[in-house]
């Protein structure tokens, strides 16, 4: 189960397909060989998401469902479509998620109970369910999303590091759980990654990832993949990263509550 695994005669379901780190995995996986489902709540981006892959990777099987997963009966529905498709998916991917940056108390509920709904009930309701049906092939693989902001609890990332941390320590759980039962569970906890959320200039986004400092999309999306196939139960991207998580963990108040301060208090919000 090495690098660059073919992924033949597999099946893929990929959440948060439509864009960004979600369609770096769904491109990975295409060319591999292993057909995906893709799963949005924009159904218009599906639709071109599913003719970029098909123009990409000619003959791979791509299907698209528009998907909102707050809805209570996900299961239901993504049993539906498997059943109508007559496929059998080994691979599941929870990649969709949402972030903000901003106070506690000034994030409106409404956006609090999405937080739980994608990252914690989503996440769990949806693993919970695959791993249940692999159990009986002996085979299968769960990457769940988690992220670096888990060991960051900074002001402004209440919620997000939050949930992102329920997300880590529900996966570690279920690594175990489902290790004698032949299915792998992955959770791969990003940070570093080249994408317009750090805000840097692109001469510098370049430097970065030439010094890999950062990771591009594709390249995280691919080491990713490879720890999955290969059973590892965590995987974080990056030296630096790796060295930032005891770091943050001796980080003094002070200097919280200076970002605080500095970003917060002036009303950066994203």
């Amino acid at each position: 189960m090495g690098k660059n695994r073919r992924l033949d005669r597999h099946c893929a379901i990929v959440t948060g397909a439509a864009g960004g780190i979600g369609l770096c995995f769904c491109r990975e996986l295409a060319s591999r060989g292993c057909a995906v489902v893709i799963i949005d709540i924009d159904h218009a981006k599906l639709l071109e998401t599913k003719a970029s892959l098909l123009a990409e990777f000619p003959g791979i099987r791509v299907m698209e469902y528009a998907l909102d997963l707050t809805s209570p009966d996900i299961v239901e529905r993504l049993e539906a479509f498997i059943r109508l498709e007559d496929i059998m998916p080994d691979i599941l991917i929870n990649n969709a998620g949402i972030f903000s940056f901003n106070f506690l108390k000034d994030t409106p509920q409404e956006k609090i109970e999405r937080f739980i709904d994608l990252h914690v009930r989503a996440v769990t309701t949806l693993s919970r369910w695959f791993a249940s049906e692999r159990i009986g092939w002996s085979q299968g693989w769960i990457l769940n999303m988690s992220s670096m902001s888990c060991w960051m609890p900074m002001p402004g990332l209440a919620m997000y590091a939050s949930t992102k941390a329920y997300i880590r320590a529900f996966s570690r759980a279920l690594h175990y759980e489902m290790k004698d039962h032949g299915v792998g569970v992955t959770v791969a906890c990003p940070g570093g990654i080249a994408t317009p959320l750090f805000g840097l200039p692109e001469n510098l986004m370049k430097l970065a990832v030439a010094l890999r400092v950062l990771d591009t999309p594709e390249r995280f999306a691919k080491k990713a993949i490879d720890r999955m196939l290969r059973n590892k139960k965590q995987y974080i991207n990056g030296w630096l990263n790796r060295i930032s998580i005891v770091a943050v963990g001796l980080t003094p108040t002070s200097v919280r509550m200076l970002v605080k301060r500095r970003m917060l208090d002036k009303g950066i919000t994203r």
